[in-house]
């Protein structure tokens, strides 16, 4: 996870902040220093961002938009259809009326189906998948075991009161008055 480096020891010097000590210094040693190695993935992070592929592997074809957004977006070609040559995969987007900004997405959509497709679960789409859905289920049985708490305090508190009323049957009064 971290490499070890050779560089000088830092030393790092500040005031106090606290009134009193405006004369004493602290400082912080550090016999190594080390530095996140590039090479390595921690546990907690994600796989990079899918790299688009070069344009000599993509057709891109511009359509006439479709759907809401009246007339304009049925006359303007604004809609972005990319075509990987070497797997087939064929991606369109008409997500804005920008064709710049439909074909950035584009892109940004095939490079992510091509990293589904030749990295499987390891892809960055389904190890955010499955962190989503990891969270999702440790929420849910949180959930179920606080309700299932709640209902186990319930239970107790019935079974505290009704023994109590049940056991005791009525009792005649032993005080007798006087007249």
């Amino acid at each position: 996870m971290f490499k070890h480096t050779s560089k000088p020891v830092k030393i790092l010097l500040r005031p106090r902040p606290h009134p009193h000590y405006h004369l004493l210094l602290s400082s912080f040693t550090s016999p190594l220093l080390l530095t996140p190695n590039p090479t390595t993935r921690t546990k907690t992070s994600l796989p990079p961002r899918p790299k688009p592929p070069p344009d000599s592997e993509i057709e891109e074809s511009y359509l006439k938009g479709s759907g809401p957004g009246g007339q304009k977006i049925n006359k303007t070609s604004s809609a972005v259809q990319l075509i990987h040559i070497p797997t087939g995969l064929v991606v369109k987007s008409q997500a804005t009326r920008s064709r710049s900004q439909n074909r950035i997405i584009a892109r940004r959509l095939l490079a992510e189906k091509l990293d589904n497709l030749r990295n499987g679960d390891e892809s960055r789409a389904a190890v955010v998948g499955l962190r989503k859905k990891k969270r999702a289920d440790s929420a849910a049985k949180k959930s179920r075991r606080k309700y299932r708490k709640l209902e186990e305090q319930e239970k107790l508190q019935e079974q505290q009161q009704s023994p109590s009323t049940s056991d005791s049957p009525d009792k005649p009064s032993t005080t007798t008055s006087t007249k």
